[in-house]
């Protein structure tokens, strides 16, 4: 993963990525008062913590999942929980409220998101005693100069491509023809997303002896929402483009306002979207609550995993669609049962880009799909 060349991207995309979170500067009092929401509201110690990026732990992202994970877990072996939310979205931020966790009794933490991953880098070693769950990112320094996982730190990346395959797929199977693949920056996760669900639609198309699939490319370069990218999708789908996978933030936003409008469909990321608008037919989900709850498991059955990334995937049930929320017309629980156990088997070989490697016009081979990349 070629990260040093994303420092810059990264930096960028910071502010809109935390605007997009819906979060902001709290008091001190404000703070206090939502660390109250644990197992043990009498002020006692807590051996599980999540601390949460400027979102809250209801943010139907990454917070949420993260402690729906962690709670499961929690309560169903007696064990003491909280949350802490930081006041800054920044890395002294992050750290100190890391601090303030560890103060409060945590054997282990919770971090959710990229943006933990120069905390979690400084935590590793000021905090050894303490273990760490970093969804979604590896340590690094803040240069991007070094990459190092103690022992004490479970990073958790996903298979987006995966799940993306499976989106795809299941659109085309579905009846669609024309698509959208609305990226917000081009950085790795966001690229193998559109990778896999032009795979998939391709995929789907060829068992179908459908030879017209037009899928519309594109990345925001940022991870907000936009007029321009609420514009774009509505040009979209009045030119004839059925479902948009809206993949980057905030991004996905744009294109559910543009969807209402023209009576669309669109894609949801990363979590269930279904609850976001009546648009979302479906969502490429990483399984975040799983993720977690499986490494709270084998942090007290005493094998954690330690000092290397943990990558999940179809094969153990990391990635996925919500099937029981997803509005399909046609594509049914037996097709995506059958269709999840043959990429599970590796019936299908997904193509593995980069962030050189943006545009799917130059990296894919496909034979049933027309891209039409958008710069």
């Amino acid at each position: 993963m070629k990260r040093k060349m994303l420092a810059a991207l990264m930096a960028a995309a910071m502010t809109a990525s935390l605007a997009a979170c819906g979060g902001g500067s709290q008091t001190t009092e404000t703070a206090a008062a939502q660390q109250k929401t644990a197992s043990d509201p009498s002020g006692g110690e807590f051996e599980l913590a999540l601390v949460t990026d400027l979102g809250t732990i209801d943010d139907k992202s990454f917070n949420q999942g993260a402690w729906e994970g962690l709670t499961k877990y929690a309560e169903e072996n007696s064990i003491s929980y909280k949350y802490y939310q930081p006041q800054e979205g920044t890395t002294d931020s992050y750290l100190e409220t890391i601090g303030l966790a560890v103060e409060g009794g945590a054997k282990l933490v919770v971090c959710p998101g990229y943006l933990f991953e120069e905390p979690v880098y400084l935590a590793q070693d000021q905090y050894p005693d303490v273990h760490f769950i970093l969804l979604d990112g590896e340590p690094h320094s803040g240069d991007y100069a070094d990459y190092k996982t103690n022992n004490n730190v479970m990073p958790v990346l996903f298979k987006e491509d995966e799940a993306g395959f499976l989106a795809g797929y299941a659109a085309v199977k579905d009846g669609n023809t024309k698509l959208g693949f609305m990226g917000g920056m081009a950085v790795p996760a966001v690229i193998r997303f559109g990778y896999g669900f032009i795979e998939g639609a391709e995929a789907a198309a060829n068992e179908m002896g459908i030879s017209g699939i037009e899928v519309m490319y594109t990345y925001t370069g940022a991870f907000a929402a936009t007029p321009e990218a609420q514009s774009m999708a509505a040009s979209w789908y009045q030119n004839g483009t059925e479902v948009v996978f809206g993949c980057g933030g905030a991004v996905g936003n744009s294109v559910m306002a543009a969807a209402q409008e023209k009576g669309a469909k669109v894609i949801g990321v990363d979590v269930d979207q279904s609850f976001e608008s009546e648009t979302v037919i479906t969502s490429a989900m990483k399984q975040l609550s799983n993720s977690v709850y499986d490494g709270v498991k084998a942090f007290y059955d005493g094998n954690f995993p330690g000092g290397e990334t943990s990558m999940f995937t179809v094969a153990n049930d990391g990635v996925g669609l919500p099937m029981e929320n997803s509005k399909f017309d046609t594509f049914t629980q037996a097709d995506y049962d059958a269709v999840y156990k043959r990429l599970v088997a590796g019936e299908f070989e997904l193509v593995q880009p980069s962030a050189d490697n943006i545009d799917p016009t130059v990296d894919l081979s496909v034979t049933a799909a027309t891209i039409n990349y958008v710069e």
